[in-house]
């Protein structure tokens, strides 16, 4: 008996360690001369190197098993390969083709460690860079695009919009990790700011297979900044100034790593006053400011790799409603009355272990929320505090170069507590509780046709304290069960066009506020009903994509059936202090459109850019009326002028964009059309050398002309206010260290 459980302790013992991988060689351009600088990363296990001046590159300690490996270069296409690691040396030398057009990248929003061409849905990433980042909202810069649009209250208060759905249909994941801070209403930020951001992953339509409820219009993955290289000290501060809103953006970043260890801190601090509508008016109280604390540390050997994430945010920000205006007379920038506070701290762990020929990931977060809504000065309206705890464990099955095999647990359990016994309880004190388990599974058909499919369950519960809501006057029990799943494919007819298609079913039970609100929020009264039945999703979704040396085309499809979509509608009635009554009701409906876009280099012109993007989306309830949220159609055009060198600039450019919005001539009952309107922008920006890194600098302007225009997802409509007019950004970022 000890000797069978001494083969057994050494059997997992050697599973654990396996002999060490080194994986090196040369990266060359088409000319074969070696790349000086290039990049080859492994984002699984946030790792990687740089080529020396002949194209020589080594990374050491690799762990066993499919690795997906990137090779990147300014000015060439990316290249993305597979290996399977046995134990040893590996040598492995690549070319990289010489392009001015952007390639796929790897991604890890869609299960896998995939590319971008090898999913059935498209996942876009949006680099988050001083090209992106020239706006005080951090979800304006998500509406590049195609397909996504955000719902707005000023700069301070926005929210993402993806074909049409919005709130709590799109799944918010901080850095893989489910985030949960209210996210139910139109008048609640998006609680995710860009500081220590690197790439944006958007999953455009129903994603419930892999992440469960809420994921039915998609899914937003805010994936943070790659570790230091390994043996560097590296570190930046970055300043922003906005006219428009008189404001300031600062952000100091410190990261280092060795060949094991790695870790790095990011502060981050927001000021902006009351901004100037188109035509140069104060919107008033449509100041915020906000504060922020970003840490973490990981470990990666052999057996796997280990990390630990620390972020605080705290949000103050402006409400622009009637009582607001009439009591703020002047400009500011402080919050004093009527605003809203969130307070978010989110601790998570994210582990993958190598066992062989299998590995696993085991991942757990604890985030805690505390929204409070001012009155008057220093008067408590609402005040409660949301604690989630999610964990979720991936077995991936022994795989080959042209299989993935998963399957997986996930739970999350939150509690809703109302604190301190203020005037509104808006909300219950509840529990809620989800178990979920799925399996999912990708194989390529002869280098050209790659299949994906799977299925999951979930079971959900919750449960909460009588607020007299109507239809029911007793305590809240909900049981939910839901059964999702999806089927797609990619099919490759050459190297350069590639066909997508996909089918899924997705879910989202209705949640706390849905069932239970009953008090004032914002400018209105607020009812849930607790007679609401879980929405369930049919989407089709279709896609093509050519890819030249010097031109890209994609365009896209979906058609999209939401049975039981819940949504906030008028009832007619008000309250006897004069709020109208909104209540929660859903109705069988429909949504369906499409992307389409552009991108064009002029071969003779190698500094010159040409990118055009389309969006349409239709909301229509079965009834006939027309869905609430539904973003206009929309089209951007933008000419990009780029030099490598340029006197004594280095990778300078310039950019001038044209965004044009069309009539909102369908809106929902509760809702009034929106005039068409046309923004113009403009951007130069270059980095400036010095004796060891490179100066970033940016300036920018947007809305040029200053148009004075209403965005029909902008919830200053019903105050009869404008978005944002003219606004010059200057910004400055400032590298240090041994990189």
């Amino acid at each position: 008996m000890k000797k069978i459980f001494l083969l057994c302790a050494l059997a997992v013992l050697y599973s654990f360690s396996g002999a060490q991988n080194v994986i090196t060689g040369v990266i060359t351009n088409q000319n074969n001369e070696p790349l000086d600088k290039a990049t080859m990363f492994i984002p699984e296990l946030n790792i990687g190197c740089i080529s020396d001046q002949n194209g020589y590159y080594i990374l050491n300690n690799v762990p066993k098993g499919k690795v997906k490996i990137k090779f990147s270069h300014l000015g060439y296409s990316n290249l993305i390969e597979s290996l399977i690691l046995k134990g040893g040396g590996v040598e492995l030398n690549v070319m990289l083709k010489e392009s001015v057009i952007e390639t796929e990248e790897i991604v890890v929003s869609g299960g896998y460690n995939s590319t971008q061409h090898e999913n059935a849905v498209k996942i876009d990433v949006l680099k988050i860079n001083k090209k992106n980042m020239i706006t005080p909202n951090f979800s304006e810069a998500l509406t590049k695009v195609s397909g996504v649009d955000m719902i707005s209250k000023g700069n301070g208060v926005s929210k993402p919009v993806i074909r049409g759905l919005s709130m709590n249909d799109i799944l918010i994941l901080n850095n893989g990790v489910r985030f949960e801070n209210y996210q139910y209403s139109s008048h609640h930020p998006l609680g995710i700011d860009e500081f220590g951001i690197e790439d944006v992953e958007i999953i455009k339509g129903p994603a419930s297979l892999l992440y469960g409820s809420d994921a039915i219009g998609g899914v937003i993955n805010f994936i943070k900044e790659r570790p230091a290289s390994v043996g560097k000290f590296e570190g930046d501060y970055n300043l922003q100034l906005f006219s428009n809103s008189l404001g300031m953006v600062n952000n100091l970043g410190l990261k280092a790593s060795t060949e094991k260890l790695y870790g790095g801190i990011r502060i981050g601090h927001k000021t902006n006053a009351d901004y100037l509508e188109g035509g140069g008016d104060v919107v008033k109280n449509s100041r915020f400011n906000e504060y922020s604390i970003k840490a973490n540390t990981g470990y990666r050997g052999k057996k796997g790799l280990f990390k630990l994430f620390y972020d605080y945010n705290n949000q103050n920000l402006g409400l622009v409603e009637e009582d607001a205006i009439e009591s703020i007379q002047t400009r500011g920038r402080t919050n004093s009355i009527f605003y809203e506070r969130l307070k978010t701290h989110l601790l998570s762990s994210q582990n993958k272990v190598y066992l062989g020929k299998f590995k696993m990931d085991f991942n757990a977060a604890y985030q805690n929320t505390e929204l409070v809504h001012f009155g008057e000065e220093d008067v408590y309206e609402i005040q409660m505090q949301l604690g989630t705890l999610t964990y979720e464990t991936r077995l991936y099955l022994p795989s080959d170069i042209n299989s993935e095999y998963i399957i997986g647990f996930q739970g999350f359990n939150q509690t809703n507590e109302n604190i301190n016994n203020r005037e509104t309880r808006l909300l219950p004190d509840a529990t809620t509780n989800n178990y979920s388990g799925f399996g999912m599974f990708q194989h390529t058909f002869h280098k050209k046709l790659k299949l994906q499919a799977g299925g999951r369950y979930d079971n959900k519960t919750i449960s909460a304290e009588n607020l007299n809501v109507v239809i029911q006057n007793s305590d809240l029990n909900k049981n939910y069960g839901s059964v999702s799943g999806s089927i797609g494919a990619t099919y490759n007819f050459s190297e350069t066009v590639l066909l997508r298609a996909n089918f899924a079913s997705a879910f989202r039970t209705p949640n706390l506020a849905e069932l239970t609100s009953n008090g004032p929020h914002e400018a209105i009264y607020e009812l849930g009903n607790n007679t609401l039945a879980p929405e369930k999703s049919y989407e089709w979704d279709i896609s093509t994509h050519l890819h030249k040396q010097y031109f890209t085309f994609d365009i896209a499809g979906f058609y999209n059936i939401v049975n039981d979509y819940i949504f906030l509608s008028p009832t007619g009635y008000e309250t006897s202090q004069g709020l109208n009554i909104y209540r929660y009701i859903q109705q069988n409906s429909e949504l369906y459109g499409g992307e389409a876009g552009i991108h064009f280099h002029p071969q003779q012109l190698k500094w010159l850019h040409c990118e055009t993007k389309y969006s349409t989306v239709i909301g229509v309830q079965n009834n006939g009326d027309y869905l609430p949220f539904i973003p206009a159609d929309k089209v951007s055009f933008e000419l990009r002028a780029e030099k490598q060198k340029l006197i004594f600039f280095n990778n300078a450019y310039a950019s001038f964009i044209i965004n044009h919005a069309f009539k909102q001539n369908k809106p929902s009952p509760e809702e009034t059309a929106t005039n068409d309107y046309t923004l113009l922008n403009a951007t130069l920006g270059a980095s400036i050398a010095t004796k060891n890194n490179n100066i970033l600098i940016c300036i920018g302007i947007n809305n040029l002309t200053d148009e004075k225009y209403i965005d029909h997802l902008s919830t200053l409509k019903e105050v009869n206010l404008h978005n944002p007019g003219r606004n010059f950004i200057l910004s400055v970022t400032v590298p240090f260290g041994n990189k």
